[in-house]
């Protein structure tokens, strides 16, 4: 996928999020697996403490997952996190960006969310993806890269 279909997402602060974003900013669309645990949660705090850079940067960040809107306002409060969550209950923008696949833990199968971020531009092109995304230093990376636009 190269380019996104217009869409719009409810995200906490009961706000409605549009993909790509109606006011000219990039886009930081990172999914992850489930809230307050413990890598998603760190993924998150990177985000929330380099969150004036990606402002300066033109760039807002919308975090991802499958969680309901209670545990995402739960999650985002706890964190304190400037930016808003999208709760993707029926998966559709998972599926989407193909983030829902088949994992494997302890010698189980089952399907969940591959940690992944994209960064979308204001005509819905999709600059830059990363998938299987690992915690450390990823942030900086992608700081780094919406910075270079």
């Amino acid at each position: 996928m190269n380019k996104v279909q217009p869409t719009t997402c409810q995200a906490t602060s009961n706000l409605e999020v549009s993909i790509p974003d109606t006011q000219g900013r990039n886009i930081i669309l990172y999914f992850y697996p489930k809230d307050a645990t413990p890598g998603c949660t760190t993924e998150g705090q990177n985000f929330r403490d380099n969150h004036q850079a990606f402002l300066d940067a033109n760039t807002v960040v919308y975090g991802v997952s499958k969680d309901d809107m209670a545990k995402h306002e739960k999650f985002k409060t706890k964190q304190a996190f400037p930016f808003e969550l999208i709760a993707d209950v029926d998966g559709d923008l998972c599926e989407a960006f193909g983030v829902w696949q088949l994992k494997k833990f302890m010698g189980k199968e089952y399907m969940g969310i591959v940690r992944s971020t994209f960064i979308i531009d204001a005509d819905g092109n999709i600059l830059k993806s990363w998938d299987k995304v690992r915690v450390k230093d990823h942030v900086q990376e992608v700081l780094q890269t919406v910075q270079a636009l």
